[in-house]
């Protein structure tokens, strides 16, 4: 695989190096692995054990469930998907929303990441499922997978898209979706009704080693690459819930106060986009 830049190659080592316990320790509740955050309604009960270990355990699960819905959701959106049907996770991480795919639809997912150990973690996963088979990941570019054309009846981006230049993006989606396949992507971006981003939306840049994109820019771009949204939902009062607790969690990163700030003034949102390739 090449990686085309250096910021590429900065993406790659950081997710190569990364070890985070808000991904890790989450991930061994159930054996699914995210990289993305929450949605619903906190059961908020969870802090209410006196015992440390037992609330620890309690605020964990939690999270994980949380996080477990929003994949739920993303995947409630890729419309009729059968056991024939062939799906993409573009930016896949250690692969959770894949191994979820999978168990959901029972048909082939492929997973791509430009770091080398999000790969071999999640194909390690998939040999432990005892679903190498049909659950596989690549250590590719999502700009430039080198599958073949039309290959594909749906793809998502779950929290991937502010690490490339979206036009490239949906270029290469709109090239490996079958006519009347489905995109869908869960997203953070700043809403550039209030201009250009916050310093809060900065701050998460710079922490996460990426670029959030306006929201116009996301539908400027699939208009041009033949991806016609059919559903739009503003998932940002959703996830607060989810921020909130995590505040209060052991795996907090010191990030947490800057996305509820940026969450609640209306400069940022999260949004799940669904759109059918025409």
């Amino acid at each position: 695989m090449t990686i085309a830049s250096d910021y590429q190659n900065d993406i790659a080592d950081y997710w190569n190096a990364e070890r985070n316990p808000v991904n890790l320790r989450l991930g061994q509740v159930s054996g699914l692995y995210h990289h993305h955050y929450g949605i619903g309604e906190v059961d908020w009960s969870v802090l209410e054990t006196s015992d440390d270990a037992r609330r620890e355990e309690a605020v964990i699960a939690e999270l994980h469930r949380l996080e477990n819905a929003q994949a739920r959701l993303l995947l409630s959106h890729l419309g009729d998907i059968r056991p024939e049907h062939r799906l993409l996770d573009a930016g896949s991480g250690r692969g959770g929303t894949g191994f979820m795919a999978h168990a959901a639809f029972g048909c082939r997912v492929d997973g791509v990441s430009i770091s080398r150990s999000q790969v071999d973690f999640a194909n390690d996963q998939a040999a432990k499922a005892g679903v190498p088979d049909r659950v596989r990941f690549h250590f590719r570019n999502m700009l430039d997978t080198g599958f073949d054309s039309g290959a594909f009846r749906a793809i998502w981006n779950n929290e991937s898209t502010m690490y490339v230049v979206l036009d490239d993006l949906f270029a290469e989606h709109s090239r490996l979706l079958e006519r009347g396949g489905r995109y869908v992507t869960i997203t953070g971006c700043y809403n550039d009704v209030y201009g250009l981003p916050s310093r809060a939306v900065s701050t998460i840049n710079a922490h996460y080693v990426c670029d959030i994109h306006p929201r116009s820019g996301y539908f400027r771009a699939m208009a041009s690459n033949r991806l016609v949204p059919v559903s739009v939902i503003d998932l940002t009062p959703q996830t607060i819930p989810y921020w909130e607790l995590r505040q209060k969690s052991s795996v907090a990163t010191g990030i947490e106060s800057t996305f509820l700030e940026a969450y609640r003034d209306g400069g940022f949102q999260y949004l799940l986009i669904a759109a059918d390739r025409v």
